[in-house]
Formats: structure tokens, sequence, C-alpha cells
């Protein structure tokens, strides 16, 4: 057994990562609670003396192929039913007795825990409030077993470290009766920069801000100074205190300490203070727990703050360009690994409008060859996922009038989870501002510019629509494949011109959206401030069925005709989806084929991933469609949109009268008839994209036949910039072969990845370990077993059921549809779900509008949602508290993990 008293050397060699750091921090001089640690001498006599050894090794051995969950069940049962021997039981007591008996914490100190190159952490067990001998023994046992739980030995398979665990020491540790709690990391432990301190902070004990069930405060401390530089105050609507028995009581917090800030700015002095001399006692940022107890600050322990790092060590902080990649709600439109061509056709058709949408409010001349620098840049193409290259967007919002307000919105409407510090976004700019006369002449014009097309953007958006589909009429009935490739190639630049780079103006219709959601969440805060999270969100929603809606009533209406159809049900219910078309054509169902073309001619390119172009649609398979039309033959309740919603009328009617009511009722009428026109022009998008879809196949296959491509879907392989260079003369038609292999090869690695929502760069992204930094591993990302997740609320209402994880659309039988990501592709699939839970995304993506029309219980930005909870999990989803809560975890004769439904590529 250790204690404070013991020898550095045999702590060094015995007491475990964690036990090494308590004894560390205690002989410094920090307050640390009372403690004593089960050394790893303990855990190797108990497994010698038992007979373990053997049996441990033997399964490690044999279990390499194995379910992880088996190796562990079977390693805890060794574990947990071996006799412990004399010796190894009066060591457990006396250790006991040496952390001052009562209620301590009992928590497992692994011998490569808290290292600097991996940390363990949220690997081992820890208990709290555990009382009494036989209690405290079987706890120890508990964290032995968990050196083999599946998530630790998932761990080490992922990092190539062996599956033998090199033992385990347990801390036994006073308890104390916290009042406040926490984490302090002395670097910023998402970007690794040493200039700030994070502290996260709840009430009473830390076990709920650790396993993410309170959303707790975070106050970010200027590393130099300690002067808090930014403050989030969070909801903590419940602590988590020593009971009665083992484990943690939960209590509410009280409404008045919910909106107040856990921490005073004495205690934030002395978190910075205590941050500064364990980082210099260390010689490393760390990451320290602590707790506040009769205004006392207690260290609980410390470890350093571990960023991922190449494999050949740690490299150095580039210098260069700081940027930031985020997925939000891009993700929507285009999710997990995506086709060079699909990437590179997006990001010039992007660069294209906005830059049409700078010379539509005004820009001229240098001004608008500073923004040609960067529109083309809006989205990056990072290990094959698309990202917002963020910067790039506030620069963009910059340009409208009312910038501050904006922004805020345009973080909330794109799904971005962490705001910038309004230093930083005072920086960024779309052009060089003008000083003096000239430049408030230049604002002045663009704002007078601005408020025209603000006032009359629903007549600017009707004459869009309008041209767009005379237009578009020119480029839908073609059959490109009758024609030669470079009359093809000329009509796709025509697309361009003609459909595309006309979007421009339009784009102040977002500009729109992003002043008067802004203005509108501005009133509910000063004029309702007691309003519900979701109460903006619903209040902005177009009233009434929008064109986003009208696939899922056309596919009832069919699915209507199939039911009332008894050969035609037989049909379908029998007859495989890809077979389906041809069975009904066989069988001589020409009026019910009639209706499928009809669905088809008007929806068919709105279909999963319609925006990518190595995607089939419903035009070209429409396999698709009857996927669909199988899960919506059920009876289900034929609600109309208009029925369902009512909630945010209901609270004005209570809540906000006369003038006031007046006022916000203009303000929310702009919004909703704004978000209403955007489902159109997304519409309208869709269409484009699927036009050009046919026509970028149909220049595939021609350099097949011309001999340029071993096979026609190669062409997404390419670049935009490389097919356009082979029927310019700019490419020689040999190369092609060799960059589709190069391509395929690098896609292939890329799928491999697991890739995070948002990460940072500097200098050139994929140099100087800038990806490795920001958490680009292989293999999937490992359950950290939390209970209740959280979310931006979206539409309110509770819903029970079991959770159906998937990254495609499909029937959910009446459970809970839970997704990394949705696509306007997904609309169908809604009105079979109980409630709706999307991993990314915003309010404002597609199927979330949808989705409140529809009245389904709806969270977004529900962060881990796809890596915590498998499908079969019973879950209640709260709409209105942004809640997701697991209930029950799936039955053991569930789907395995090859049945899942759940994603298979990890983020995204």
């Amino acid at each position: 057994m250790l204690t404070p008293s013991s020898d550095p050397s045999l702590v060094a060699r015995q007491a475990g990562g964690k036990g090494r750091n308590l004894h560390t921090l205690t002989a410094s001089g920090f307050d640390v609670p009372t403690w004593s640690i089960l050394g790893l001498d303990v855990f190797a006599e108990f497994c010698r003396d038992s007979g373990l050894d053997e049996d441990l090794a033997r399964l490690l051995a044999d279990g390499r192929d194995a379910n992880a969950e088996e190796v562990a069940e079977e390693a805890a049962r060794l574990i947990e039913t071996a006799p412990l021997g004399d010796h190894v039981a009066d060591a457990i007591a006396l250790a006991y007795r040496e952390a001052g008996g009562g209620t301590v914490a009992v928590r497992s100190s692994g011998a490569e825990e808290d290292g600097e190159r991996h940390s363990f952490a949220g690997q081992f067990d820890s208990f709290l409030n555990v009382r009494g001998q036989d209690e405290v023994t079987a706890r120890v046992r508990r964290c032995w077993a968990s050196a083999f739980s599946a998530r630790s030995l998932r761990y080490r398979a992922q990092r190539g470290l062996p599956p033998d665990t090199g033992g385990l020491a347990v801390v036994l540790q006073r308890m104390v009766a916290a009042e406040r709690s926490g984490v302090l990391f002395t670097a910023d432990p998402t970007t690794g920069r040493t200039d700030r301190h994070v502290v996260s902070a709840v009430f009473g004990l830390g076990e709920g801000l650790v396993s993410g069930a309170v959303d707790a405060d975070t106050v970010v401390l200027d590393a130099a100074t300690g002067e808090p530089l930014t403050t989030i105050v969070g909801d903590k609507q419940e602590r988590y205190d020593a009971g009665s028995g083992p484990g943690c009581h939960v209590s509410p917090v009280a409404d008045t300490d919910r909106t107040t800030l856990s921490l005073t700015g004495a205690d934030l002095a002395r978190l910075h203070e205590a941050g500064i001399r364990i980082s210099d006692r260390y010689g490393a940022p760390q990451d320290i727990e602590w707790a506040i107890a009769e205004g006392n600050l207690w260290i609980l322990q410390s470890r350093p703050v571990t960023t991922p790092a190449p494999a050949a060590g740690p490299a150095p902080e580039p210098d260069g360009e700081l940027r930031i990649w985020d997925n939000s709600n891009i993700i929507e439109s285009f999710s997990g690994v995506v086709s060079p061509l699909t990437y590179t056709f997006a990001a010039d058709t992007y660069a294209k409008v906005y830059e049409s949408y700078a010379r539509a409010l005004g820009v001229r001349g240098e001004q608008l060859r500073e923004v040609r620098e960067w529109t083309p840049h809006l989205l990056g193409h990072i290990h094959g996922r698309v990202y917002y290259n963020l910067f790039h967007w506030y620069r963009m919002v910059r340009m409208a009038p009312l910038y501050r307000l904006n922004r805020r919105v345009l973080e909330k409407s794109l799904g971005v989870a962490e705001s910038i510090s309004d230093e930083l976004a005072d920086t960024l700019h779309p052009f060089t501002p003008r000083p003096g006369l000239r430049g408030r002449l230049s604002r002045l014009t663009r704002t007078v510019i601005f408020t025209r097309r603000f006032l009359t953007v629903r007549k600017s958006v009707e004459t869009f629509h309008r041209d767009f589909y005379r237009a578009y009429a020119v480029f839908n009935h073609v059959d490109y494949d009758a024609l030669p490739g470079d009359d093809t190639y000329r009509r796709l630049r025509r697309l361009q011109r003609e459909l595309i780079e006309k979007w421009g103006p339009m784009q102040v219709l977002d500009a729109t959206i992003l002043l008067s959601v802004g203005l509108l969440a501005l009133l509910t805060r000063r004029w309702l401030p007691q309003a519900p999270e979701w109460f903006t969100w619903a209040a902005a929603a177009p009233g009434g069925a929008v064109e986003s809606t009208e696939p899922v009533w056309a596919l009832r209406e069919l699915a209507a005709r199939a039911r009332a159809d008894s050969d035609v049900l037989d049909l379908l219910e029998r007859t495989p989806d890809g077979e389906a078309y041809q069975a009904l054509s066989d069988a001589g169902r020409t009026g019910f084929l009639a209706a499928v073309d009809a669905y088809i001619a008007d929806y068919g390119y709105r279909s999963p991933d319609e925006l990518k172009l190595e995607v089939p649609d419903l035009h070209d398979d429409p396999a698709g469609l009857f996927t669909l039309l199988r899960d919506a033959l059920p009876e289900t309740d034929e609600t109309t949109p208009q029925e369902r919603g009512g909630e945010a009328d209901a609270y004005l009617d209570e809540h906000l009268r006369g003038p006031r009511r007046l006022v916000y009722e203009r303000v929310r009428a702009k919004a909703r008839a704004a978000l209403t026109d955007r489902e159109r022009l997304r519409f309208c998008r869709t269409r484009a994209f699927g036009a050009a879809k046919r026509m970028l196949r149909a220049l595939g296959r021609d350099l097949e036949r011309a001999g340029a491509l071993d096979a026609w879907d190669d062409v997404f392989l390419l670049r935009l910039d490389e097919i356009k260079g082979a029927y310019e003369g700019m490419i020689v038609h040999t190369e092609l072969r060799d960059l589709v292999a190069v391509r395929r090869r690098q896609l292939a690695a890329d799928a491999a990845l697991h890739a995070p929502s948002r990460f940072t760069t500097r200098g050139a992204p994929y140099w100087s370990g800038n990806l490795e930094r920001a958490g680009w591993t292989s293999g999937p990302a490992a359950r950290s077993g939390a209970r209740e997740l959280r979310g931006i609320p979206c539409c309110p209402g509770v819903a029970e059921g079991l959770a159906v994880v998937t990254d495609t659309p499909r029937d959910t039988g009446g459970g809970i549809l839970l997704t990394y990501r949705t696509d306007p592709g997904w609309v169908a699939a809604l009105p079979s779900a109980a409630a709706l839970v999307i991993e990314r995304g915003s309010p404002l993506t597609h199927v979330a509008v949808v989705a409140r029309e529809l009245g389904i219980p709806t969270v977004v930005q529900v962060e881990g949602a796809t890596t915590e909870i498998r499908t079969g999990s019973r879950l209640r989803v709260d709409g209105a508290a942004g809640t997701v809560t697991v209930l029950a975890d799936p039955p053991v004769d569930g789907p395995t993990a090859a049945e899942d439904t759940s994603r298979t590529e990890t983020h995204p």
C-alpha cells in the first residue's frame, strides 16, 4: 500500500498514472483530500495467488479476434469471483483506513494512465460515495476488471498498444462534500493554445460535468492575467451530491442559481493561480479536477492536457494563417467522403454565387477583386470531407449591415457549436475597409442597396422563380447521352451562366433570414424572457405547407393509391425494391406506373444525397422511391401541418399583446416568408444540381467512349477543372487514368479516418501536423457511456421509443430516427418517426424546418448521438428541453455490430 509518505521511486513504479500525480501534488503542498493507493503489486499478487495470471493471459491471446464485449465480460467474471487471499484483503482494509474510512472515492489508476502520449481518460472505472469495507472491496474488484473493459481494449487497439494492460492500481480518496466543482485546463484543449485557461464548473460534485449530464458554466481566462475573456453560463438544471448509499443523489438546481455563474471572481482568481503553480510544477499544461468545499479549494487530480499528435511525436505549432473548419450544416448537403467532382463543382458554384452577391450589393473595383480572392475557398475538402472555411462566411455576412447581429444568427443557422470571440470577428472583413468619408459612403451605398433588396425580396424571389423554371425547361428535357460530348460540355457551361451565376442576388434572401430571425430572437429575449428555447424557431417556421413538404404528401397519395389496389399492394410487398418498377410493368399496372413516373418527374431529384453527383437520383434508379413507398404503405395519421403546430401562436396569445404583439408579428411575418421562399429556392437548387448531374454523367460516358476513362463513373474521381481541361484542350486525355487511380486509393484511405466536426489549422492544412493535432485518426470513436445527451431544441413535444440509428432514410416503425446528418431527401421518411435526433445541423436546416411543419419532436446538434446510442436503445426525446435520455440499452439479443444500422463511417 502507498501513502503520501511513501518513497517517490516506489510510487513511480507502483502507483499508476493517477496515483503518481496525487503523490506529486501532495508533496508540492497543494490541498489534496486524504488518499492511499493499492499499488500495481497488490493487483499482481491477487492475480498470482488466485491463478488469474494464466487465465487472463490466455483470454487476451484468444480474444484478439473476438468481440471486445465478450472478452471484457469474461475478464470481469474472473476478477470479481476469484478469491482475494488474506494478504490482499488486509491490504484493502488498511488502505481504506489510511484514506480516513467513512465515505471515499475508489478510482482506477492504470500503469500507463495520464501519460504525455496516452491519457486513458475515461477508460477505467471510478466510483464515488463508497462506504464500508465490503462495498470498498467490491469496487476495488470492479476497478481491476475495468483494466480489461471493452472500451479500454479498443482504446489500446486504436493506438497500437498491446492488449496486456500492465496492471492497474487503485486510489482510495476521502470524499469532499463539494459545493462547486469542475475542471481547469491550463491550455485550450481544442487548439492547444497556452495563452488561455479554460474553466468548467457545476454545482455539487463533478460527476454531472464529467458524465455530460449537466450543462456546465465555462469561463476562458487570459493565462497571463487571469482576466475572463469569455463567459458562458450553462443551464445547470441538476446537481450531483453524495447520497445515503453508493453513487450520487441528483437534485434540481434553483432557478436563480441556474442563471447565475457558479464561480465568483475570487474563485476564478484562485483557480488561475493554482493552474499556474501546477503547470509550473509539471512543466506542461495540465487538466486539473478541483472542488470547492467550505471555502477551501481542493485539487482532486491532475494530468497532462493531451492533444492528438503524429505517431512520430508531437509536432511544433506551425506558423501561418489561422483557419477554422466546421462541417455544421454543410453536412446536410455533402455527407461523408465526397468525390472530387462533387466538391469542385460545389466550390465553383459557391464562388460564382457569392461573387455575384457582392456585385448585387454594389461591390466594385479593387474591393470586388479582394472578394474574388476568398470566395473560391468558402468550402474546404479535407480527407474527402466538405467543411466550411468558417472565417470566409463571416466575411460574407459582413457585406450586409448589422454584422454583429447577423453573425450570431449565422452561427445558429449554420449550426456552429462554438462562437468566435468578438475581437477575432472584428478583424474579418470582405475587403480592406476604406478610411474616412470614402469608406462611410461605400458602407452607406451597400446599406441602401441591401435595404431596397431586403424590402423587395419577395418580389425578387417570384421573378427569379419564374425565370429559373423558364430556363430550366431548356436543360431538363434533353437526352444528353445522345449528344456529342463537346455539345453537352457547352450546355454545362451555359447552365452555370444562366442558372447558377444568376443566383447571387438571391443570397439577399439568406441575409434577410439572418436579419429577420435575429430581430425576432432579440424581441423574444426582451419581451418574452421566459420563452422556452424552441420558441423562436417555432415562431419563425413557415406558415402552412411549404414546397419542401410536397414530396411527403405526394408519397402519401401514392401509398394511398397502392393500398386501394390489392394487386399493386401485394406486388410491392413481395418484390425487392430494385425489381419493383419492372414487376409493375410486367404485371400491366400502367395506371400506377404512370403515377410513379409523375412522382419521379416532379421530385426525382429530391433523394438522399441529392447534391452528391456520384449518387444516382430517382431518375437514374427508382429503387429508392419504392423503399420510401414501402415505408409509407401502413395507414398513418394524415394530420396536416396546419393542424399540427400552434404552440408558438398559443404562447404568444398568452404572453404578448397590444402594440408589442403587432411589432412582433410584423418581424415574424418577414422571417416566415423568407424561410418559405428559401425552401422554394432550395428546390430550384436541387433541380439545377440534378440537371448538372445528368450532364456530367453523360460526359463520363463520352470520356469512356473516347478511351480517356476505363469506366464512365470514373468521371467522379476527376476535378471539374480537369473535365474542362479535357474539352478545352488543356489536358491530355491519357493523364486522366493515372489521376483516377491516385484518387481512388486516396479516397479509400480517407474513408477509414475518423473526421472531427470542427478543428483549426495554421498554414497549409495538410502540413506541420495540423490534422494529426486536430484528431484525424483511424477507427471508430469510443463511447463514453453518457445516459443523457443535450442539443438545441427544435420542435417541442416528448416522445419515447426505440432508437433507429441510420445513415440512410428508412422506416422507423414509430421509433426515434437518429442520424449524424440529414439532407432534403430524408423528408419522405419523417412521417414514420416518433421523434428526430440529428447530431449535426441547425434549427434552420431543411429537414428541421419540415419536421416542425409535421409536428415531430426534434433536437439538433446532439454531440455524440451516433457514437453513444445504438439501434434498439429505448429513448425519451424532449424536443422542448433539447434532451435525449437513454432509458434502456438494446437487448443482448438485439442487432449485432454487423446488423446495426448505425453509421459505419464515423464523423462524418
